[in-house]
């Protein structure tokens, strides 16, 4: 059963007064920190519209984010991914999900950065492994360590999630409803 304050963060459609009418919300963060989850739940409390990058990818393309990344490799799947954070960027009353690599593109952190509050949502390695345990649409951990890749991973992109951060949230020992919390209190 929710609780009474959760239902009434997630339904009442005012906008907190530091959340401008025609803000767009851009959350970043390696997979398996609830950039999705979170992300949906935000847009609902603000009233706002939800966008995914890999769903809609998947959307335009009839094809799983996998797919695209065995028919065309990690290039081609980035090319696509790039093409959909120049579009999607415009948009207003937006909070739109990135994927955990949308950051590796220097045109796609400039966007981000130029065009909205970028939050980025971190977890540490551990528990991300935890989250993503069964989840086996995910790629790039495809290999047999996938904390190991993970690990490596980060160390690309954590300076880089970091470069473009307004806000910053270790979602590791947070529920949504956390998060959510903070986050109404942080944006602008």
């Amino acid at each position: 059963m929710l609780s009474t304050e959760y239902y009434l963060l997630v339904t009442d459609p005012k906008l907190p007064s530091n959340v401008s009418e025609n803000s767009r919300i851009f959350l970043i963060g390696p997979m398996g920190t609830g950039k999705t989850t979170i992300g949906g739940q935000l847009a609902r409390a603000l009233d706002f519209n939800f966008l995914d990058t890999d769903q809609e990818l998947e959307k335009r393309t009839g094809a799983s984010v996998s797919l695209i990344f065995d028919v065309e490799g990690e290039s081609g799947f980035r090319e696509r991914e790039s093409k959909l954070v120049e579009e999607l960027t415009n948009l207003e009353r937006i909070v739109l999900a990135t994927g955990g690599g949308a950051v590796l593109g220097e045109q796609n952190r400039q966007l981000l950065s130029e065009r909205g509050q970028v939050v980025y949502l971190k977890s540490a390695v551990p528990a991300l492994i935890e989250r993503m345990r069964f989840d086996q649409s995910r790629p790039l951990l495809q290999t047999a360590d996938p904390a190991e890749t993970l690990r490596e991973i980060m160390k690309v992109r954590e300076p880089l999630y970091s470069s473009i951060a307004d806000v910053t949230i270790d979602t590791g020992k947070l529920s949504v409803k956390q998060v959510i919390k903070r986050l109404l209190g942080e944006l602008r």
